[in-house]
Formats: C-alpha cells, structure tokens, sequence
C-alpha cells in the first residue's frame, strides 16, 4: 500500500505541473490527491500503520483510554481519523486562513485603486532607469505581498508605459524574477516563506537578515545583464488613451488611508507574533478586521453612493482566487500522508546519506522548483527534516550537520532562498511567470532561450553570496 501511495502521489504530481497540457485545474487535482492518499493510508495493514509513527500511537492511546480496550484494527481507526488527520488539517489550516486574510487585504486595496499611487509616479522612459525602477519596486513590493499579485499589478501598469512587444517581454522577464527575489527573504512574500514561517522553521529577524543581500544579489545580476542587453535609448512609449476613471464616490485620502492600512497591517503581522506569540494568521486577521471596520463605514456614510459602486468585504471576496486556496490545502494534506507512512523520512535519510549537504540538496530542490510547484517541494521537506531538538544534537554522531536543522538553521535559510528564487529559472516555476505569461502571451521557448541563462545567473549568485555572508554573519 505505500507503494501505491508513492506512485499515486508521483502521478498527482505530474498532473499538476502539466496543467498547461491536461487542462485540468492544478487545484481539482491536488484536492483528489491528497483525499485518495488519506483513504488509501487508512486501509493499509494495522502494522503499517502502527510501524510508521510506533511513539505517536503509543502516546495515542494511553491518552485516549476510550479505546484502549479496542481492537488494534479500531485502533489504527481512531489515530488516523482523530489523531494524524486533526493534526494534519490544523497546521494546513494555519496557512490557509492566513492566505485568505492576506489576500482579501490585497484585493481590497487593488479594487479600491490604492496601487495607482504607486505606479503612477513612474515617468521616465529611459530603458535603463525605467529597468532599475521597475525591479526595485517589484523587489520591495514582493516582500510584502505575494508574488502573483505584484507580478500582476506591476505587468498592468508597465502596459501603460511601453508599447512594443519585444520591450515589453523584457520587461516582464525582469518583473518575474524580481517577484520571486523580493518575496524569498520576507516572512509575508512568498507561500513557501510564509509556510516555513508559520511552522517556525524560521524566526522573520534571522530570514531579513540572512537572506535580503542573497535575495537582492540574484536581481542585481540579471538586472546588470538585461541593462547590457537593452543598450541606450527611451522605450517605445504606450499610447496615452487609458481613460479608466477612478470610482468617482471614493477620494484620494479614502484611497490613500486603505493602502496604508492594507500594507500597514500586513507589515505589522510578524511584529504581532513576536509581541503576543499567537499565530500569523490570528495577526492577518486582526488587520483584515481593522480594515473592514473602516471600509464599512467609509460606505455606511456614502448614502449617496449606488450599491454598485460600494465594495464591501462581501464583494471582494468574490474576488479571491479560492482555487488556488484548496490547491495549498490539497497539497498540505497530500504531504502530511508521505510524512504519515514514513516516506519523507526514508528520502530524508537518503539524501544524507548520499549527499551529505545542505546546500547540494537545496538548490537541487531550487532546480526542480522550476518545473514543480514549489509548495509541495517546501512541505515535502518540512515533512522530511524535523527540527532537532538539543538532546538530539547532544546523542548525535553528526551534531554539526544537525545543527543546520534547527530552528533558522542554514537548511531552512536556504531552502527559503532556493525554493523561491528556483522558480524564476523557468517561466512555468512560479505563480509570477504564470500570469505574466498570460498576460502577455511570452511563449516558454522565448523565456527559455533569453532569460533562463540570465536567471540561473542570478540564482547560483545568490547562493554563493549566501555562503560568503555566513562567514561573516551567524
């Protein structure tokens, strides 16, 4: 049966990244995945079960003395349906209302126009200086809200700055990569940085401080050879008929105080956690309430206003893209059945086995996130690598490779790094490049031959500077 569960998981995984071709949503898929990989664990044999987590289920029932007196097969039952699967959705829950929380955030501020005054001060036309722009901003914006989003905000607004095709594909090159540099070294930026955060694999000091100089050493590369590439000269400028008007019922200061308390809330999420030591996600939903109490009375008071115009939380919320919500749940839920059955631990030891360091291993798991989702990369090495605690470093044989496991360890720090700037080697590696290609219609074979050299450069330059900064940082 763990045969079966691999295989299953393994197809699972490849109906996934052939999304493009199959044309079956990654979400549906992931959602059947991790479902069918919970009912085939419950039908293995009860000593399969029992072998896989022996102190977990012994544990379980001495404190569960109702079914004590049960029978081995009734008790297998119970710890898989009360115990592993109630701790399995509990901490795929924490990640999923925070991606909820922040994203409606996000979408509150975007309906409401609040990015305008981002973007809209953006004047020059220089190719350079316009570059060096756009890849600062994308960098920064990235850190605090995901990827996909600014990768979607800043590609929609450089629509209004250049008009030709080739400059435009340039552009969005950089926007990906940056997207995915700027959201590796914040605890908010990225899916895979906030699922690492969460579980606290990581502390949101130590990431800043470890990985901000990696982070924006694999932009500045690409940004220098992409700058050699472009050459001297003004871009080709967009046609001014963008005659969008703003809603006419919400003012500059409405619209000002809601990005301010959008982006001012999730800011305030890590320092939440560090003051009251609760979950990310209760701190993303204090901010979301604070922006809500506003909003609605912001509209309360527009009695004036037709109901069309108002968007309300409920509005927005329509706005979320849910699917990609199961997606991470689907996901989560299909790795904590690998971690169940002990598979992830059995790669684990592998891998040290055979390799033996951690940054081989990460930035294996770098590469290959440009061609797999880098959710189910990050969970499956979570699932294989737990946190050491000192006992175990103290009866170790090997406590110095150890200690790269622990709590902000180099493993973690890098895998942070690798798994979200990994994406950028391919255009298909991340949720950044997927709708950037969408949008502008930048075939994969165009992004492979003209910006995967270039992003690749980026990648292993910030790995070196990783290694470098270590020696001087701890």
């Amino acid at each position: 049966m763990i045969t079966a569960i691999a295989v299953i998981f393994v197809i699972g995984f490849l109906m996934i990244t052939l999304e493009h071709k199959t044309h079956i949503d990654k979400a549906a898929t992931a959602v059947l995945l991790g479902m069918t990989l919970w009912v085939l664990y419950i039908l293995c044999p009860d000593k399969t079960i029992v072998n896989a987590a022996p102190d977990a289920f012994k544990h379980f029932i001495e404190t569960t003395p109702e079914v004590a007196n049960s029978s081995l097969s009734q008790q297998c039952v119970k710890f898989v349906s009360s115990f592993q699967i109630s701790n399995a959705l509990g901490s795929a829950a924490q990640i999923v209302v925070y991606l909820i929380a922040a994203m409606t955030i996000v979408e509150l501020i975007d309906v409401h126009g609040g990015f305008n005054c981002i973007t809209s001060r953006i004047k020059t036309r220089n190719k350079v200086k316009l570059l060096v722009i756009v890849a600062i901003i994308t960098f920064f914006l990235s850190s605090i809200l995901d990827n996909l989003t600014t990768a979607l905000v800043m590609t929609m607004m450089m629509r209004k700055i250049v008009s030709d095709k080739n400059q435009m594909w340039i552009y969005s090159g950089i926007i990906i990569i940056a997207a995915n540099s700027g959201g590796a070294w914040s605890p908010i930026g990225d899916v895979t940085t906030i699922m690492l955060w969460v579980n606290e694999n990581v502390t949101t000091a130590y990431l800043v401080k470890h990985l901000f100089l990696p982070s924006l050493v694999s932009l500045l590369v690409p940004v220098v050879i992409v700058a050699v590439w472009l050459g001297r000269g003004d871009v080709i400028p967009a046609d001014d008929n963008d005659n969008e008007v703003s809603n006419p019922y919400i003012t500059n200061m409405e619209r000002n105080t809601i990005l301010v308390l959008g982006i001012g809330g999730l800011l305030s999420i890590p320092v939440f956690k560090a003051l009251t030591h609760l979950p990310p996600f209760m701190g993303a939903l204090f901010a979301l309430g604070v922006i809500w109490v506003y909003v609605g009375i912001m509209y309360d008071v527009k009695v004036y206003a037709p109901e069309s115009k108002k968007y309300r939380i409920t509005r927005v919320l329509q706005r979320i893209d849910f699917g990609t919500i199961l997606f991470f749940l689907g996901i989560l839920m299909a790795v904590s059945v690998l971690q169940a059955v002990g598979i992830l631990g059995a790669i684990a030891s592998f891998l040290d086995r055979e390799l033996h360091d951690v940054y081989i291993i990460n930035t294996a798991i770098g590469m290959l996130s440009s061609v797999v989702d880098n959710v189910p990369l990050v969970a499956s090495a979570m699932g294989m690598y737990q946190m050491p605690t000192p006992e175990m470093l103290a009866a170790s044989n090997d406590a110095a490779y150890l200690s790269q496991f622990v709590q902000n360890g180099t493993f973690w720090l890098l895998l942070s790094y690798c798994a979200g700037v990994g994406g950028s080697l391919l255009i298909i590696g991340s949720a950044a490049g997927v709708v950037v290609m969408g949008l502008e219609k930048i075939t994969f074979t165009w992004y492979l031959k003209r910006f995967m050299p270039i992003a690749a450069a980026g990648y292993f330059s910030g790995i070196i500077a990783f290694a470098v900064q270590s020696l001087f940082i701890v």
